[in-house]
């Protein structure tokens, strides 16, 4: 038995290698797929994830997301884009706050913008985002973010009880180059296999800036 346990034991170490190469691979494709995407039925809301403010002013991957959403509301896409994101310790806005003055700024109107300042990362945002969107009995959302962003946060945003399209910037820095790209889609990879294991958002350990 001994000898038949030691024979056995490289196939099964095998095994269990390859099952896990399949779900890496897998992961990723899916991260790569989704950021390809451009959803754009007509929906409740668009839904922007926040990103670094600088006392008021958006950062210029949060500038990104925020001009392609104002795009997606100029199309028909929805009446309203929700702004989301906390602040921080000494922070004298939110991410929320700040991107909505500037979508206002770019001519948005502001009846057409909606804040929700909570959340510390992305998964408690979306889940506030969420609770402010059943309120008013929305639920269909496009969902703005980086591309190797937008799978992670659409499983989010759906586990939140939305149901998601996603319609992904395609400019800005995280977009620039191809070694960047692969860099976020390992992290992001690694950042959603997390986060299926803990249901923790691993924005914390992602660094990803969002």
């Amino acid at each position: 038995m001994a000898a038949a346990g030691r024979k056995w034991l490289p196939r099964v170490v095998v095994g269990l290698v390859l099952v896990g190469l399949l779900l890496v691979g897998g992961t990723a494709f899916r991260v790569w797929y989704v950021a390809r995407a451009d959803e754009r039925p007509r929906v409740d809301a668009i839904v922007v994830l926040g990103a670094a403010q600088y006392n008021g002013r958006p950062s210029e991957i949060f500038q990104a997301r925020l001009d392609h959403a104002r795009q997606l509301y100029e199309e028909g896409v929805a009446d309203v884009i929700v702004t989301t994101g906390g602040m921080r310790d000494g922070d004298a806005y939110t991410e929320a706050e700040a991107g909505a003055n500037w979508l206002v700024s770019q001519g948005v109107p502001v009846e057409a913008t909606l804040p929700v300042g909570e959340g510390s990362d992305t998964l408690r945002s979306l889940r506030a985002a969420a609770v402010v969107l059943r309120e008013r009995d929305w639920n269909d959302v496009v969902l703005v973010s980086d591309p190797w962003h937008s799978l992670r946060a659409k499983i989010m945003a759906e586990d939140a009880g939305l149901s998601v399209w996603t319609s992904p910037t395609h400019s800005g820095p995280i977009v620039q180059t191809r070694s960047t790209q692969a860099r976020y889609i390992l992290r992001e990879t690694a950042a959603l296999l997390y986060y299926r294991l803990s249901k923790d958002p691993a924005d914390q350990v992602n660094d990803l800036g969002m």
